[in-house]
């Protein structure tokens, strides 16, 4: 299976303004999604994994799905679920390749947090840390992104206080 990054739109087939009930729709049957509600912040996560790549629909502050993030499969996992970017599989790529083709298509690539990076606008989020043992680069990131983030056009604008 493939999960196709469309951002700032979602992730297919999960997509942003969907319900959470909507999301939920998309989860495969042999799959169990588990929900955390916080009525009193008015939020919601349901995540989930298809073989191995964990899955989270979040919802915050409203009524529909504001991001979706996906974590890679952990070490020594493998999957045949891809998650791609413009062709580029995120958690198999190396992190510098992925970062620099964003750059490429125009994207501004903000790495001021070197184990956050973002591409904010379009908006991406991505983790670079991990406790576990894994192959890093000379400044003791992990090679490959962890996780990556699909929010709307703003999601990241609170990292530099009005809109990119």
């Amino acid at each position: 299976m493939d999960l196709v990054l469309d951002p700032p739109r979602g992730v297919a087939p999960i997509m942003l303004g969907m319900t959470l009930d909507e999301a939920l729709a998309t989860v495969p049957d042999r799959d169990e999604p588990r929900v955390l509600r916080r009525p009193s912040r008015n939020s919601a996560k349901a995540y989930w994994t298809l073989d191995h790549v964990g899955v989270h629909a979040l919802v915050e502050g409203g009524a529909h799905v504001t991001a979706i993030e996906l974590w890679w499969p952990g070490e020594g996992r493998t999957s045949s679920t891809r998650v791609l970017l413009h062709g580029d599989e995120v958690f198999t790529t190396p992190a510098v390749d992925l970062l620099r083709r964003a750059a490429g298509r125009g994207w501004t690539v903000d790495t001021s947090q070197p184990e956050y990076p973002v591409i904010p606008g379009v908006s991406l989020g991505f983790t670079r840390q991990t406790s576990q043992e894994v192959e890093r680069n000379a400044g003791g990131l992990p090679k490959y992104v962890t996780s990556v983030l699909v929010g709307g056009e703003d999601y990241y604008d609170h990292r530099y206080g009005q809109r990119c």
